[in-house]
């Protein structure tokens, strides 16, 4: 961050990476109020908002109390969000209290922060989450942690569509590497052709929602290996068929090593 965030408001980097804001309307309005022309312009990301808030703009926040009062109760909602024990689903399925579903997707449209995701089946699963969180589903989820994801279009000057692939700047997403239960930093390994491909495990909070991403671009991996979590939907048959393969042997792994039976 340019600026350290003043004591008073440390609580907004913890909510800035809980997409919970994202859907909350009290959430949003606490970044949107928080430097608006910045909200607009890093496009609704509130972590690249906190990296880039000007100092000037900090301290007439601490002393805006309408800016006090929407974070205090942003905070407030957020907490209570989190902490609640009683569900839709709790209340409707007691007898599968403590269980937990596998949701395991190629994509996941969450917000336009986290690309991750090029359309309709990664919206509906991004949809699914949010929901699943507010109703007290016990999901966790599986994808993969791109580090191009889907391309952006572009017209060339003779009017025919240009396919632009932009490196994914992690350091302006909401998510962290998953660690195992005994705090080490999560891994997994799956077998393909002849060969071990090696899988870190990234971690994003949906709400009170865990989206586990594989992620091959590890130093231990083979040129071509380390590209196989490059992009969504890119390469030929064989990728697609090794991502298949990775998603489904690699995300029970990862269900497994981070702590889930």
């Amino acid at each position: 961050m340019k600026h350290a965030l003043p004591s008073e408001f440390t609580n907004l980097s913890e909510l800035a990476h809980n997409l919970w804001w994202s859907w909350s309307p009290q959430g949003r309005e606490v970044f949107s109020y928080f430097d608006p022309t910045l909200w607009r312009l890093t496009h609704h990301n509130p972590i690249k908002q906190m990296q880039e808030i000007d100092l000037n703009r900090l301290e007439v926040l601490r002393q805006d109390v309408v800016f006090i009062r929407k974070y205090t109760a942003a905070m407030k909602a957020f907490h209570e969000y989190l902490d609640a024990k009683d569900h839709w689903f709790g209340r409707t399925y007691p007898h599968l209290a403590g269980g937990t579903i596998a949701y395991f997707s190629a994509e996941f449209g969450l917000h336009r922060s986290v690309p991750l995701y090029s359309g309709g089946l990664g919206i509906l699963a991004g949809d699914h989450l949010k929901e699943a969180s507010d109703l007290g589903v016990p999901i966790v989820a599986v994808g993969f942690m791109y580090n191009q994801a889907y391309f952006r279009q572009v017209i060339d000057t003779h009017g025919w569509q240009e396919a632009v692939y932009e490196s994914v700047d992690r350091g302006l997403m909401p998510i962290e590497l998953a660690r195992t239960p005994a705090g080490e930093l999560a891994k997994v390994h799956v077998r393909i052709g002849q060969r071990e491909v090696a899988c870190l495990v990234w971690q994003i909070r949906v709400g009170r929602v865990t989206l586990l991403l594989l992620d091959t671009d590890s130093p231990e991996n083979s040129p071509e290996d380390r590209q196989l979590t490059a992009r969504l939907y890119g390469g030929n048959h064989h990728t697609r068929l090794c991502q298949e393969l990775l998603l489904g042997i690699g995300g029970v792994r990862a269900l497994r090593a981070v702590g889930y039976a």
